[in-house]
């Protein structure tokens, strides 16, 4: 969204204000003021749509579609691990904050020293955290091609789209043509 902030002083059309920032003479533009704003609004929809579909659906329903898309299985598998081992990462963080603030001499457990000590703390228990991770990633992975991983998560149930999935389908499309046909009668075309 911050990409499109220039589009402001760029485009050309009706200037709306002008001011001077040292040698530069910087003009607001209407039509550019427009497609900014067109812009940031289609980013935040996008953000609420993909924050709806994330929290409605379960995970696997998520990666049995994008594997339904055609989409490459190395990607599909990315993603796959990386939602799994969140999990698995917080929880190492965790007792990593829990071990430092037992070590700490002060009573909140915050630690003490200078802004240089603590960033030399975080720093190491970074460097730590990924090296315990990389570990542990390198033991999943020996044990799942012990158990014979070719390279592609399986799923027992595969699943079927319902009526209800069809028309809550049908109904949002709808929306978006509503929503794109308002967009184009409200914005004038030159």
């Amino acid at each position: 969204m911050l990409a499109a902030l220039p589009l402001v002083f760029t485009r050309p059309g009706d200037i709306l204000a002008t001011f001077q920032v040292g040698p530069l003479t910087i003009s607001i533009s209407g039509q550019g003021i427009v497609e900014f704003l067109t812009i940031a609004l289609k980013s935040w929809v996008s953000v609420q749509v993909a924050l709806l579909l994330t929290f409605t659906t379960p995970f696997h329903d998520l990666v049995d579609g994008l594997r339904k898309m055609r989409m490459p299985r190395v990607i599909v598998s990315t993603i796959s691990f990386m939602y799994r081992y969140l999990a698995v990462l917080s929880d190492e963080a965790s007792r990593m904050m829990r071990a430092r603030a037992a070590r700490s001499a002060d009573v909140d457990g915050a630690g003490g020293g200078t802004i240089v000590w603590r960033m030399k703390v975080v720093g190491g228990m970074v460097g730590s955290l990924f090296l315990r991770s990389y570990e542990r990633s390198e033991r999943v992975y020996a044990a799942m091609q012990s158990r014979g991983f070719a390279g592609d998560l399986r799923h027992m149930h595969g699943r079927a789209l319902a009526r209800s999935d069809w028309s809550v389908f049908v109904a949002f499309l709808a929306g978006i043509v509503l929503f794109e046909i308002a967009g184009q009668a409200w914005l004038p075309h030159a």
